[in-house]
Order: structure tokens, then sequence, then C-alpha cells
């Protein structure tokens, strides 16, 4: 959870909510099939379903409260995956940042697989 500090009082924000405008906003980018998830008992990646799209999302608060955002997704197959991921960090950051008001220092995509 991440505090913002205004001048009328402090604003709380859950990871939840962070978690869904990230998998909201890279699954709507050209070229993405959805979020991954690898699992650690066959280790085989699956495709999340829109409610589970927080588990393909990992949120890291820094100490100059700024947030760093991991995506794991899976393309499309056909697509340049530089192109897609770099439209992926634009939309993440500008999306976070105009919903919660935090600045986002990094986003990093991980491409786990091609479909």
């Amino acid at each position: 959870m991440i505090k913002i500090q205004t001048p009328q009082g402090e604003i709380s924000v859950s990871s939840a909510v962070f978690t869904n405008i990230t998998g909201a906003a890279a699954t709507n980018c050209f070229g993405v099939k959805g979020m991954a998830y690898r699992s650690m008992t066959d280790g085989l990646v699956h495709l999340l379903r829109r409610e589970a799209m927080g588990k393909g999302v990992d949120i890291t608060y820094n100490e100059d409260n700024t947030v760093s955002i991991e995506l794991h997704i899976i393309v499309e197959n056909g697509v340049n995956i530089t192109t897609v991921c770099r439209s992926i960090m634009s939309e993440v950051k500008y999306v976070v940042t105009k919903n919660t008001g935090v600045t986002v220092r990094e986003v990093n995509v991980f491409v786990d697989s091609v479909n």
C-alpha cells in the first residue's frame, strides 16, 4: 500500500488498485493476448482470466513514493515484440499516473509466451 500526503489528509492506495489498473492498461494494448502466470507445480505458462490479472503484475513501492511495475504477458503470434512492449510501457506508465497520481519509476515487461 502506498500513502499519498495531501493538504486535506492522507490517501492510501492498495496493491489491488495498482494491479487492476496495470493489468487493464496492458491488455488493452495491440498484440497482447493476456496476462501470464507461471505455475509453480508444472512450470507451464497460463493465460489469466480477466478477474485474475493481478497474478501477472508485481508492484514494488520505492522509498521516494514511486512505484516500479513488472508485467508478465502473452503476446499474439506475428507481432513485433519490441514494439508491443514499448507500447505497454508507455500506456501503463501514463494510465497508472493519471488514475492514481503516483509516479511510475519503471515498467518492466516479461514476455512469457507467444500464441
